[in-house]
């Protein structure tokens, strides 16, 4: 139990570095290769900050444990929209100026739609994997047209001052992408074995502790790179970040761990965990919109996204102290 904690931690504290670095390098080295920067905000760093999320859930699932799998993705998924762009307005508040964005949003309802509807039979299998990974081609393919044919979006902007910031050369860049790849498995070993373990000692599900202690985990590169983009005022990197995030942990991090091995959903996850990821999917869209004005989280609907994540979490841990 000692060293499945301790394995826990270290595996948190090395993937956090490790996709840091992870889509740094490959953000730079994108640069480099002359992608358009709001491609490179799209797809790089929208979906390569859930390289965490992808790692963890498919060994989870090759070690046959597809519970902690889905937990680790639906569970992102919310933290990502109550406690990162929570935090992130109560630091700043969150203005919404992004057409992309404005897309992207709809986008991530219906995809969330979608996943509910898959799930509604308690099972995730080998045809339901297929079509969340043809979703994603498809949506990375107009994610490619938007990023070529809308290169003044703001969004653009905001990831050339983020690269500006941290300048790298080319060799750099491809040696921190390969490093951080390494260790990101590495790290995503260490906290699966030790996710596991400490589930089976306390002798609650893999499930619960995907939803939190993994969930958080590998979410914290979001918090990090969404924080220090509001701190600079770059708004719609920030909740880009969590977006794009959604999206790869819905389509792909699920699609990936039910092609590896079939997935038994539990019917809490449908009325609980998923049921909460689409309201908090539809409140994320009606705020970034604006129903009676420009499009914003405020800092009180930033502290209230905290409120709702901590009820959540809070519901959960009784659950485990209860069972």
């Amino acid at each position: 139990m000692t060293m499945a904690a301790l394995a826990i931690l270290v595996g948190l504290v090395l993937l956090v570095w490790s996709a840091d670095k992870f889509v740094e390098g490959a953000a730079a080295t994108a640069k480099h290769m002359g992608m358009p920067s709001l491609l490179i905000g799209i797809v790089i760093i929208g979906f390569g900050t859930s390289a965490p999320e992808m790692v963890v859930s498919a060994l989870a699932a090759s070690d046959g444990n597809p519970g902690l799998a889905l937990g680790n993705a639906y569970g992102s998924n919310i933290t990502n929209i109550a406690l990162i762009l929570g935090v992130t307005a109560l630091i700043s508040p969150i203005a919404v100026q992004s057409q992309i964005i404005r897309k992207e949003l709809p986008i991530l309802l219906v995809v969330t739609l979608l996943a509910g509807w898959l799930i509604y039979d308690g099972h995730l299998g080998g045809l339901d994997a297929i079509i969340l990974l043809v979703v994603l081609l498809g949506l990375m393919g107009w994610s490619i047209k938007e990023g070529l044919s809308q290169r003044q979006d703001i969004l653009a902007s905001e990831v050339d001052d983020e690269l500006d910031s941290h300048p790298m050369s080319l060799k750099l860049a491809i040696m921190w992408l390969v490093i951080g790849l390494l260790v990101l498995v590495l790290s995503s070993r260490m906290l699966v074995w030790g996710a596991v373990t400490v589930a089976q000692s306390l002798g609650v599900s893999d499930l619960i502790i995907g939803l939190t202690i993994v969930a958080i985990g590998t979410s914290l590169p979001e918090l990090a790179s969404s924080i220090m983009a509001a701190k600079k005022g770059e708004h719609d990197l920030a909740i880009g970040n969590v977006i794009g995030s959604n999206l790869f942990n819905t389509l792909a991090v699920v699609g990936i761990a039910a092609g590896i091995h079939p997935l038994a959903v539990e019917s809490e996850v449908l009325t609980r965990d998923w049921a909460l990821m689409l309201a908090l999917t539809v409140g994320l869209l009606l705020m970034a919109i604006g129903i009676k004005g420009p499009g914003r989280i405020t800092r009180l609907e930033g502290l209230v996204l905290i409120g709702v994540y901590f009820g959540y979490t809070g519901y959960l841990g009784y659950g485990i102290i209860s069972h």
